[in-house]
């Protein structure tokens, strides 16, 4: 058993061992089921199942919620399975707090709010802070953003207002996916 820390989370996990199929449709009917509690009807939400549940995959889910479309995927385990565990865990917590009102809806939305060309985004953001392309180090990121950000700060010698606020957008995008 471990603790994962994912959003703000703390979920307990437990590495799926057997009926990879199985448990991927229990969490994709959870994650439909709390989705549904909030008003997202059933055919605006795409989440498709691989046959083979067990492989080395991310888990990510887009749906359409008032106007916006959000999205939110895992890529921290190595099956698919467990992406998807960890996915709809950080859904439903999610979507506790806002039907206990600890959080609106309109913060809700804006957390997994998700623009078309994120997935490029991504990418520039780790050229920019020159790490693979596939790369999953948010404690590296945060090394190197921290660095940055003293040398590019505009109080600084060789600060640059523009860069500097790249950075914070690169730093963003990659502590949204990975954090």
């Amino acid at each position: 058993m471990q603790i994962i820390k994912i959003k703000s989370h703390s979920i307990t996990f437990i590495p799926a061992k057997d009926s990879f199929n199985r448990r991927s449709v229990i969490y994709k009917n959870k994650i439909v089921k709390a989705l549904e509690q909030v008003g997202t009807k059933r055919d605006d939400i795409e989440l498709d199942l691989d046959n083979n549940c067990g492989k080395q995959s991310k888990a990510s889910i887009t749906w359409y919620f008032n106007g916006h479309k959000l999205y939110y995927e895992v890529s921290s385990q190595k099956r698919f399975v467990d992406n998807l565990f960890l996915v709809s865990k950080v859904i439903e917590n999610e979507i506790d707090f806002v039907l206990n009102e600890k959080k609106p809806i309109e913060e809700f939305v804006s957390e997994f709010v998700e623009e078309d060309d994120v997935h490029d985004e991504r990418k520039e953001a780790r050229k920019f802070f020159e790490v693979d392309l596939d790369h999953k180090d948010i404690n590296e990121i945060n090394r190197k953003y921290k660095l940055l950000a003293k040398d590019l700060h505009p109080d600084m010698p060789k600060g640059d207002v523009e860069k500097f606020k790249q950075l914070n957008h690169h730093h963003k995008i990659l502590k949204r996916e990975l954090a």
